[in-house]
């Protein structure tokens, strides 16, 4: 009998990811004829930009069909490599500082998506975050919520984030020993955020309803948000190679307030909430490593 259920929810799984990359495709799709639409009317990046706020809206729709937030997850972690492949493309460009950003962001954005693909249930399941803003804001509140703080903001975030590579993007720059510095972390911040993904998932797996203090997050509560922060500082670091010190430091500053003011303590509350002894681990361990 177990069995026959872990067969059908494979299935089930395997099916919804299946739907979930046509929704994908869909949206690039879309998101693809506008920015040629409108590429010849306006600034380039500001055509991107549009086009990528048209795709999220298109992932936000097919959320609202299936009742599921959840939908817009792997966004975060397919739209950056799409993008910037594209970009390379569109600019014709493949310079090493290029070569060397598309080479971290794929390795980033294929471990993130994996992870994503592993932890996924299928579209019947919703993530708890969606699910108790479902059930604690007025329906009204709930739709305003979703469409701007849960689909919307984070595609502003991931773009924003994503300005300092879109500048490494000029024939006559060069790779420096700073660009390759900035691509070490990029590609140490994705294997970081892999151990400890791999760690929590075993440790879950034989120790259910407990908090993980092993391996890296012994050393620090969130090792994997601090691998999502390195990632984006990373690129920065590659873009500062060439420019410098400039305005476009406030990307990785927007990526990591995100975490610190947003995401890290609204999982510390349900942590707090559901795990027993959760609280003696928190005053002894670093919120990042």
């Amino acid at each position: 009998m177990n069995n026959q259920i872990n067969r059908l929810r494979h299935k089930t799984k395997a099916k919804s990811i299946v739907v979930i990359g046509l929704i994908y495709l869909v949206a690039f799709v879309v998101g693809f004829w506008v920015f040629r639409m409108l590429n010849n009317g306006c600034h380039e990046l500001l055509a991107l930009f549009v086009a990528d706020v048209v795709a999220t809206v298109v992932v936000w729709g097919f959320g609202l069909y299936y009742e599921n937030v959840s939908v817009y997850d792997p966004y975060w972690s397919v739209a950056p490599p799409v993008m910037f492949t594209a970009w390379a493309v569109f600019k014709s460009m493949n310079t090493l500082p290029v070569v060397l950003l598309l080479i971290a962001v794929w390795y980033w954005g294929i471990r993130l998506t994996g992870n994503w693909a592993f932890t996924f249930k299928g579209l019947a399941h919703e993530d708890w975050r969606y699910t108790r803003y479902r059930e604690t804001l007025s329906p009204f509140l709930f739709h305003v919520t979703n469409f701007f703080g849960l689909n919307m903001m984070p595609t502003v975030l991931v773009f924003a984030a994503m300005l300092p590579g879109f500048g490494l993007f000029e024939a006559s720059l060069s790779a420096n020993l700073v660009t390759w510095l900035g691509f070490a972390i990029c590609l140490s911040a994705a294997t970081l955020q892999l151990v400890a993904d791999t760690q929590i998932h075993r440790f879950r797996a034989a120790h259910p309803g407990q908090y993980c203090c092993i391996g890296l997050w012994k050393h620090g509560r969130h090792p994997n948000y601090f691998g999502e922060i390195s990632m984006w500082w990373g690129v920065w670091v590659m873009y500062a190679s060439n420019y410098g010190f400039d305005w476009l430091v406030l990307a990785p500053l927007a990526m990591t307030a995100l975490f610190l003011f947003v995401s890290i303590p609204m999982m510390e509350r349900r942590q707090l909430q559901n795990k027993a002894g959760y609280a003696a681990y928190r005053e002894k361990t670093r919120m990042l490593i």
